[in-house]
């Protein structure tokens, strides 16, 4: 079955087409980008690419800086991936992949600079804000890695602190502060099957792939992380066209926003 679905997969590839009739570098439609989803949140977005539809949420908590970061706050990043989104997960401890969806995101918040980290200090070696960002897939039918992090994008720039006298968070009351964004950065994984590059795989062509490469960049084009995945090597010349695809991707998918 698996290798019925590779060669046709490769064959329509060949052809310029792929299973649902769309160009290689093509994005399912509809995208939509829904801020302030979840009312008790600092900060919420619900993206859909096509039928993939992921949630993200934003709680702002007081915490203590790392000792060798006295003046700075933090990111944490959590992915949940439920049965309710693909019968393939399980309950549970976090696994590789839940892990890796956390990880492709929180890289591109973090080594972009999105979020200035001094920003987030309250009073130096004491007290900072840790900006803790919750991914849930609601149905997962491919590239979980582009819906979640445009939905972490999106759910920060909504964010608003709550409000704090310095000792004590009242979440129930949220001030007009926003979190600052610095960048905007952007990620988009770009698939190789054969000798094929495509962006957006769904379910079926996920199965197919021999490689990966999700790449974040920024408004001006500069890359700021990647993330290799996949079973295959890829060449210098292959990094270098998913680089193109997925920088020149990014610019398309930052206009939702």
């Amino acid at each position: 079955m698996y290798r019925e679905l590779r060669s046709h997969i490769i064959n329509l590839l060949n052809a310029d087409t792929r299973l649902d009739g769309r160009k290689l570098t093509e994005y399912r439609k509809p995208i939509e980008v829904e801020h302030n989803v979840v009312k008790t949140a600092e900060g919420s977005a619900r993206v859909k690419i096509g039928e993939t539809e992921v949630m993200v949420g934003i709680k702002l908590e007081v915490g203590e800086p790392y000792p060798d970061t006295p003046d700075e706050g933090t990111i944490i990043v959590g992915a949940e991936l439920l049965p309710l989104s693909n019968p393939e997960f399980e309950l549970g401890p976090p696994g590789i992949q839940a892990i890796e969806l956390a990880r492709v995101v929180d890289r591109g918040i973090r080594e972009s600079k999105a979020l200035d980290f001094k920003k987030l200090c309250i009073e130096k070696g004491e007290k900072i804000w840790m900006v803790i960002i919750d991914i849930c897939p609601i149905n997962d039918a491919g590239n979980l890695f582009d819906a979640a992090s445009l939905a972490a994008l999106a759910a920060l720039k909504s964010t608003k602190y709550p409000s704090f006298d310095g000792e004590k968070v009242d979440y129930k009351q949220k001030t007009d502060k926003k979190l600052e964004l610095e960048k905007m950065p952007i990620a988009v994984t770009v698939i190789k099957i054969g000798d094929k590059f495509i962006v957006d795989p769904d379910t079926e062509e996920e199965m197919a792939i021999d490689a990966r490469l999700t790449v974040s960049s920024i408004e001006n084009g500069t890359l700021c992380a990647m993330q290799k995945g996949g079973d295959f090597p890829l060449t210098m010349q292959d990094i270098d066209k998913m680089l193109d695809i997925g920088i020149e991707k990014g610019k398309e998918l930052r206009k939702y926003l």
